[in-house]
C-alpha cells in the first residue's frame, strides 16, 4: 500500500434506485467536513468487508464535480460477479461507515478537443454524467450514443436527454435500434476525442472500428468500469524466499499477494496507472496482460506483470518479489 495513498472514513447518506438494476450511494464526511476535489472521469476505490472477505472495487464517480460534501457512485447488481455489488445492494444501508481511496482520475477530459463523442453502454454511462456537463458548461460540441437492453436497464437515459435534447442519442436494443459505428465514427471531423465506457465488447468493438477507421489512437479514450480479473487459478514463486502464492479463479494476483502478507505498491487497481507493476520471469506459460498501462514492446518482453488485472497460464512463474 502506498504511503501516499489518501483514505477517507467516511458514511452513506443516501442510497436511490436508479434503474431496475442500478442503485446510487452518497457517501459523506460523518462531520459533514468537504471532502477532496476531483475532476470529471475519477474513480473512487471502496473497501467492502463482505461475507466472503475484503473486496477493493472502483466506481466512477456520478455526481457533480461541485459537490463538495459527498460522492456518489452509480453501482449496477450484478449477480456473476465476485459479490461487492450484490454486498452493496443487499448488506449496505443509510448511516454504514465506509472506507474509501481519494478519487483517482485516468479518464480525464481532453479540454483541447473541438469536439466530445461519448459512447456508452448500461452502466458505463457513469463517468460521462459530469463529463457531459463539464464540456457544456465550457460550450465545446458534443456527443452522446448511449446504448442499453431495455429502459429497465439505463439509468439516466431520460434525464440526460430532457437536459442535452438533440446532443443525446438513445439506443434501445429491445426497440431494434442498434449503433452503426462506422457511420457514427466516420462522419466526425479533425480534432474530435472519442471517450467510451462500457461491457468489454463494446469498448473493443469501438477502438477497432475507430483504429479501421483512421482515428489516431491519441483521440481513442476507454474506460473498463470492471477490471478483468477472473480466469483459471495459478501459482507464482517468490524471488526473495522461494514462497508459493497461489491465484483464485476470482482473485486478482494483486490481492492474493496482500492475502498472503505480501503487499505491492498500487494506486487504481483497474490496470491503468502502472504502480504495481512487478518483475516477472514466467517457465512453462504465458503472461496474460489485461493492462491498459504497458506498451506493445513491454507487453511482448514478458518481464513484468501488472498484479491488479493481468494473470497467468502455465507453470513456474517468478516474481521479483
Amino acid at each position: 500500500m502506498s504511503l501516499a495513498t489518501e483514505f477517507l472514513d467516511l458514511v452513506v447518506e443516501s442510497i436511490e434506485q436508479v434503474s431496475a438494476t442500478a442503485r446510487r450511494f452518497r457517501f459523506v464526511h460523518p462531520e459533514g467536513d468537504e471532502l477532496p476535489p476531483f475532476s470529471p472521469g475519477a474513480h473512487v476505490t471502496l473497501f467492502l468487508d463482505t461475507p466472503e472477505g475484503r473486496l477493493r472495487n472502483a466506481y466512477t464517480l456520478s455526481g457533480p464535480v461541485d459537490d463538495r460534501l459527498g460522492y456518489s457512485v452509480t453501482v449496477q447488481r450484478e449477480e456473476a460477479g465476485r459479490g461487492g455489488s450484490r454486498f452493496l445492494h443487499d448488506r449496505v444501508r443509510p448511516g454504514d461507515p465506509i472506507r474509501l481511496r481519494a478519487p483517482l482520475n485516468y479518464f480525464p477530459i481532453n479540454h483541447l478537443a473541438r469536439h466530445h463523442v461519448f459512447i456508452a453502454g448500461g452502466i458505463g454511462i457513469t463517468p460521462f454524467l459530469s463529463m457531459i456537463a463539464e464540456v457544456a458548461a465550457h460550450g465545446t460540441g458534443f456527443e452522446l450514443h448511449y446504448a442499453f437492453r431495455s429502459p429497465d436497464h439505463a439509468p439516466y437515459a431520460e434525464a440526460l436527454r430532457a437536459r442535452y435534447g438533440q446532443n443525446i442519442h438513445l439506443w434501445d436494443s429491445s426497440q431494434g435500434n442498434r449503433m452503426d459505428l462506422r457511420a457514427i465514427l466516420a462522419c466526425q471531423h479533425a480534432g474530435a476525442q472519442l471517450y467510451t465506457c462500457g461491457p468489454l465488447r463494446l469498448i473493443d468493438a469501438v477502438e477497432d472500428t475507430a483504429a479501421a477507421i483512421g482515428w489516431p489512437r491519441s483521440h481513442v479514450q476507454s474506460e473498463r468500469f470492471r477490471a478483468v480479473t477472473d480466469g483459471a487459478p495459478f501459482a507464482v514463486r517468490l524471488a526473495s524466499n522461494g514462497e508459493t502464492v497461489r491465484v483464485g479463479a476470482h482473485q486478482s494476483l494483486l490481492d492474493a499477494l496482500e492475502e498472503s502478507g505480501h503487499p505491492v505498491d498500487y494506486m487504481c487497481r483497474v490496470g491503468h496507472c502502472g504502480r504495481c507493476c512487478v518483475g516477472a520471469h514466467p517457465g512453462r506459460g504465458q503472461l496474460i496482460h489485461n493492462d491498459q498501462t504497458l506498451t506493445e514492446d513491454e507487453h511482448a518482453a514478458n518481464d513484468c506483470i501488472i498484479p491488479c488485472v493481468s494473470r497467468y497460464r502455465g507453470e513456474d512463474l517468478t516474481l521479483d518479489l
